[in-house]
């Protein structure tokens, strides 16, 4: 793609996704992340009714009066965005491929933030960190998030959750709203995920095609795995083959699920065939009702 189409499509993609954060997530992206960053207030007096698990026992048992710490919800966030640019995310049979969905979403999100005065910043991998932008405000910033997000060229050819979730933990010690925007085609990342949710608001972002779980009907296929980079011949218009294909798939997305709920994660089902700007305001929606009940 030349220069010219490139910045072209950058600022399609800006202009909607920005006009999307405008008039659909106004108000309802910070009230879903309510409480989630605390910094410390003051030290005060026990007053009756306050929170018992804030009371400070270091200054308690020096003065002899319980003393509570105070916290203030913190005015600014900042929201990392995990990109998976694997191989496998370069695929899609109907309205995107999976890379081009997860970076619009990745737009969209950028500019919420930028509305909300928060800091973005951006990890792209594969089975190896191809990039880091560390947070940072501004609209120059989120285009050049934007621009990574659609035009990075990586150089692994793997999957490796893990690896980005041991340099999330690494790099950024101060608490953050995270999406991980992947395909979670990755093993053995369960571990480093419940690390890392202990210490940032985590939220992951599964980006998902059809042909994924129910494979049609189009005879003799040729099938080429870009990790592995491993060629198959199936025959599609083998019933047998189909329904195995189907009850694979379904058994490993229910595993998915339940991994992310054993470790408190939320999730956000995206799929390339359905519109995915009601997907994203349901999620917002139902967070901003938790924190509000």
């Amino acid at each position: 793609m030349i220069l010219a189409d490139a910045i072209k499509k950058i600022r399609k993609i800006q202009i909607i996704t920005s006009r999307a954060a405008t008039d659909l997530f106004a108000g309802q992206y910070r009230s879903a992340f309510k409480g989630r960053g605390l910094e410390f207030g003051e030290l005060r007096e026990y007053h009756a009714g306050d929170d018992i698990r804030f009371i400070d026992w270091n200054v308690t048992a020096r003065t002899g009066r319980p003393h509570v710490k105070k916290f203030i919800e913190e005015r600014q966030l900042t929201v990392m965005f995990l990109l998976d640019i694997s191989p496998s995310c370069r695929f899609g049979t109907i309205n995107y491929l999976k890379s081009q969905l997860a970076a619009e979403i990745c737009s969209l999100l950028s500019f919420t933030a930028l509305k909300n005065n928060d800091k973005v910043g951006l990890m792209l991998f594969t089975d190896r960190m191809e990039k880091f932008i560390p947070p940072k405000k501004g609209s120059r910033q989120v285009l050049r998030i934007i621009r990574d997000a659609l035009y990075f060229n990586p150089e692994g050819k793997g999957t490796d959750i893990a690896l980005a979730l041991e340099y999330l933990n690494r790099i950024l010690k101060r608490r953050t709203v995270t999406f991980i925007l992947s395909d979670f085609y990755s093993n053995n990342f369960k571990k480093l995920l419940g690390v890392a949710s202990k210490r940032h608001d985590i939220i992951a972002v599964t980006i998902n095609d059809p042909i994924e779980v129910d494979l049609p009907d189009m005879g003799i296929l040729k099938l080429h795995d870009a990790e592995t980079e491993k060629n198959l011949l199936i025959d599609t218009g083998d019933i047998s083959l189909r329904e195995e294909y189907r009850i694979k798939n379904l058994k490993r997305l229910e595993e998915r699920k339940r991994l992310f709920q054993s470790i408190n994660v939320d999730t956000i089902d995206i799929n390339t065939n359905v519109p995915y700007l009601n997907t994203l305001i349901r999620f917002f929606r139902i967070r901003e009702g938790r924190f509000r009940h």
